[in-house]
């Protein structure tokens, strides 16, 4: 990579050292201009007509996510955010009473809400599948659960918010598969600085951001669904983007994932994503994966030699996503004094807001995300940043 074009290419580098991509990554600059030339075109000629003028580049849109993920353009949905991606391909599977929903005990506090309806309003059981010894899903486990039969979905996250570790996501998949369960994953985290091949991994549903690793625009995200499950599934709720009202008492659903979309969006951010996308692979996204994950590698090294700090990521496979405690030091008092730093340091506290295994891990820790932009004296001086802050 050339870091010096990337950085320039990155204005933020310039005023931060920003080590919160698992939050909110700074963007190219070619991200902001496409979201500005597009906002300022609808202020010049309108927002119909400025969309009209850009059918083209939307159209293209679908083309470079689906390249991202390595699925059809027919297979990918715009959505405002991963949230509403996720609840769009979850609330779409028609539940029957007692059939299961297996998954992790790192699911996303507001994907296990939505398993505790499903449960509530159809009688779906929701199983929470063990970890093995490395911290990430067991496999021997899923398979004897899934043995058991009645498993409608498979439902996990690729990378949990913090921890550090990265599930196994295709061994999942191969298990599911042979099962005959659906598969949902949640790839927030891990689109933009993971490989990440629906292919290989198998899922049938997958859910993405903008504003994390991709470094695109907040407010945008994308859905995947498989052409032989997005047929079979009916969305939650349909407009005239997702069905064609073909008679006063008959609508028929589009074929492909658009069905899941509305016909109202952020056509800017849309825009905007494509070309964080675009970005991403232009880059290459294994030499992403590469400088990402080997950051993170350097950063837990020089944290686990600091008096008093404990490293608590998991996994056999780890992500760019660290985090730690202090023996002593708060974690929410630590990152005020990095922010605070006379070159500021973005950090952020992590909660634990998961309650599958509740207790099993310090309720606030603090989270550093690298991303390839960053510079190796980058983290050295977080690092520094974190030794004079709980000394």
């Amino acid at each position: 990579m050339d870091l010096d074009r990337i950085r320039a290419q990155t204005p933020g580098c310039q005023n931060v050292v920003h080590l919160n991509n698992a939050g909110a990554a700074l963007p190219p600059a070619v991200v902001h201009d496409t979201v500005l030339g597009h906002l300022e075109l609808e202020s010049r000629i309108g927002g119909y007509e400025a969309a009209d003028a850009a059918a083209e580049a939307f159209t293209a849109s679908y083309d470079v996510l689906a390249r991202l993920v390595g699925a059809h353009p027919d297979e990918i949905a715009f959505v405002e955010n991963a949230t509403r991606a996720w609840d769009m391909a979850f609330y779409a599977i028609p539940f029957r009473a007692g059939e299961r929903i297996l998954t992790t005990s790192s699911e996303y506090a507001s994907n296990a809400l939505g398993f505790l309806q499903a449960a509530q309003r159809h009688g779906a059981v929701v199983e929470v599948v063990p970890d093995d010894g490395h911290g990430q899903i067991c496999l021997d486990s899923l398979a004897r659960m899934l043995d058991a039969g009645n498993v409608r979905l498979v439902a996990i996250n690729h990378v949990p918010t913090h921890d550090g570790l990265v599930n196994p996501a295709a061994e999942v998949g191969k298990l599911a598969r042979e099962a005959g369960a659906l598969y949902l994953l949640d790839a927030c985290q891990s689109v933009g600085q993971l490989v990440v091949d629906v292919a290989e991994i198998g899922c049938d549903l997958l859910s993405a951001t903008g504003r994390k690793f991709l470094r695109g625009p907040r407010g945008t995200g994308f859905l995947y669904a498989r052409r032989e499950v997005a047929q079979q599934l009916v969305p939650p709720f349909v407009d005239l983007r997702a069905a064609d009202w073909t008679g006063p008492d008959s609508y028929e659903l589009r074929p492909d994932a658009r069905r899941f979309e509305t016909w109202e969006r952020f056509a800017a951010g849309q825009l905007g994503l494509a070309a964080a996308a675009s970005y991403a692979l232009g880059l290459g996204l294994e030499a992403i994966q590469e400088r990402v994950t080997g950051l993170g590698e350097r950063l837990r090294a020089a944290l686990a030699e600091l008096p008093g700090v404990t490293v608590h990521d998991q996994g056999l496979r780890k992500s760019g996503i660290v985090t730690f405690t202090h023996e002593t030091v708060g974690a929410p008092e630590i990152v005020a004094r990095l922010a605070a730093a006379p070159r500021p340091v973005n950090v952020r506290v992590t909660e634990q807001t998961y309650r599958y295994d509740a207790g099993a891990r310090p309720p606030l820790r603090v989270r550093i995300s690298p991303h390839y932009y960053n510079t190796e004296e980058e983290l050295d001086l977080a690092v520094s940043a974190v030794a004079a802050a709980v000394r």
